[in-house]
């Protein structure tokens, strides 16, 4: 009943969660003042480094992983004798579902024995890493393949997404956020917050006065959406970029509220992600009943 979870490296978790989890895993490219580099968690440059840039100001950009890399990985892995179920960023915010699913099915005919399935997850960052893990999780407790794609594709919505940023630079760079709006927001100090909607898009939901009230925000809508209210008990996943404290302030908020939740564990926003986001943004994510947005 095994088979190989896989994702690309825009789930925002670690080396070691990876390997913890049996996660396979792809790397999408960045470039930063002109050099480019594949996204491998920090091991060419560290995250200190990467943020260091950031708050320098430098020119970043993306790509994603080619339909030939795709190829290649998914040949490797299937090689192996496994089949492979993998989940890609969400489609709104990058067409990496579309080269993944067009790998797959150039591989399939190589394969004829192996099966091979790709899911668009509607999420980005950790929400999308959360994802991967309940997959995994049922994968572990021996569920078929078809049965656990099946689950991801009825449940990938439930996924929650809500984050804050208190520095617009990047977002704005990257047509997130007006220039306007980034101007008035900064002059005072009004914090955007933003979620996932069900089509996978990155969508403003309000505009609130100062950080520490738009970080309660993110909590707020956990209390609001979280599957069973105060009493929900499932998991809760954080990432920032670079701003620690504030991640923890918001991990702090969630522990007192609902006590049912044990751990909240924090991740750094990676490589990709974070040449979007810049530094400042922490994201906070749970199981919910349904997304704000269109």
């Amino acid at each position: 009943m095994s088979f190989i979870i896989s994702c690309c490296t825009t789930t925002d978790m670690n080396k070691e969660h990876y390997e913890k989890h049996n996660e396979k895993y792809i790397g999408f490219h960045y470039n930063v003042d002109g050099v480019s580099y594949t996204d491998d968690m920090g091991e060419t440059m560290t995250m200190k480094e990467f943020y260091r840039y950031i708050r320098n100001g430098a020119e970043t950009s993306t790509s994603q992983v080619s339909v030939g890399e795709y190829v290649d990985y998914f040949r490797k892995l299937l090689a192996t004798g496994e089949d492979i179920l993998h989940i890609t960023l969400s489609s709104g915010i990058s067409s990496t579902y579309q080269s993944a699913t067009a790998a797959a099915e150039m591989v399939a005919s190589e394969f004829p024995e192996r099966k091979i399935f790709v899911v668009d997850s509607l999420c980005a960052s950790s929400g999308s890493g959360m994802l991967v893990d309940l997959l995994a999780q049922k994968r572990d407790a021996g569920e078929p393949i078809e049965d656990v794609y099946q689950w991801a594709l009825d449940h990938r919505q439930e996924v929650m997404h809500w984050f804050c940023s208190t520095d617009l630079t990047y977002y704005i760079k990257g047509g997130r956020v007006s220039k306007i709006s980034g101007v008035i927001g900064g002059a005072f100090k009004i914090c955007p917050l933003l979620n996932v909607s069900p089509s996978g898009k990155l969508v403003p939901i309000a505009k609130v006065r100062t950080k520490k009230k738009v970080l309660a925000a993110l909590v707020d809508k956990m209390e609001q959406h979280a599957q069973g209210g105060l009493d929900y008990d499932g998991p809760c996943y954080i990432s920032n970029s670079d701003c620690l404290e504030d991640a923890q302030f918001v991990r702090d908020l969630v522990l007192s509220r609902f006590h049912n939740v044990k751990e909240v564990p924090i991740f750094n926003i990676g490589t990709t992600i974070g040449c979007h986001t810049g530094i400042g943004t922490v994201a906070l994510f749970f199981l919910g009943d349904y997304r704000e947005g269109e």
